[in-house]
Order: C-alpha cells, then structure tokens, then sequence
C-alpha cells in the first residue's frame, strides 16, 4: 500500500496562508504529476507547465471531508476531487484530479486528469495509488488546527 502526507505549507503555527502540500511515499505529489506530464508539456513547447501545480487551502484538511470521497471543489461533473490547483494560487486554473474512492478499509486515488488536457495529456502512469484508510484519515487529522477553528 502507498503511504500518504498531508503537510502543511507552512508549517502548523502560521494557519493564516497554509497550502496543503500532498506526498505519496514520500514524494510530493506534484513532483510525481510533472514526470507522467513532462512529455506532453515538452512536445507543446510548453515543458514548464509539467507539474505546476501548489496546494489547496488549509480550509480542505480535516474535519473536511474534500480528500474523503466528498469534494468541496471539483472541475469535472463526474465526480473527480481536485487534489492540487494552479501554481498562480487559483486552484481552477489549472486543476490535478482523481477519483477517491473510499471503502472501509482503503482510500484509492485514480483516473487522474488535468482539467485543461483531458483527453490530451495520458495520465494514466500516474496512480493509481491504494491507501491505508487508517493511515489517510490520521494524515488527514493531523492538519487540524488544536483549537478547532478555522
């Protein structure tokens, strides 16, 4: 099973601008977004645009339910969850989805699509990554806040 990491950017303590920053294994998920996109950005001309992605507002990390299968923001009607927005700090301009589907035992991340190159860009060598449950919902909680406000 793939392991996952809800940090905070910056860390816990300044709340006022967090972005969430996700690692799978370890490795932020942007970075494993930029190897799958960088031939596609390379034969656009574009190779900048590989992986230019930041994190979601703090307002996303627990108690909310966006990374658990009920998504706060979306870009695609079918039910997608965006895991990562824009680098220019507008997460719809350039949306990093999946599905997450989420059992009682696992929370699975695949069909990752980039909301301006769908059905341009194949994504598909990225994920899918199958998640402890446990171990995504204790990532998930340490991100809240202790005196509970948001």
């Amino acid at each position: 099973m793939n392991v996952v990491e809800f940090r905070l950017d910056p860390p816990a303590g300044d709340w006022a601008f967090g972005n969430v920053e996700i690692l799978v294994d370890g490795v932020p998920l942007r970075d494993l977004a930029k190897v799958v996109e960088a031939p596609f950005a390379a034969s656009e001309g574009h190779p900048g645009i590989a992986g230019a992605y930041e994190g979601l507002s703090e307002r996303l990390c627990w108690p909310s339910r966006h990374f658990l299968g009920e998504p706060e923001l979306r870009w695609f009607d079918e039910g997608e969850t965006v895991l990562l927005g824009c680098d220019c700090g507008e997460w719809g301009c350039w949306p990093l989805t999946a599905r997450v589907e989420v059992t009682g035992t696992t929370v699975v991340w695949s069909g990752f699509r980039n909301g301006h190159r769908d059905g341009q860009w194949d994504l598909s060598a990225l994920g899918p990554f199958v998640f402890e449950r446990g171990q995504y919902e204790a990532a998930l909680r340490a991100t809240q806040r202790d005196d509970g406000a948001r």
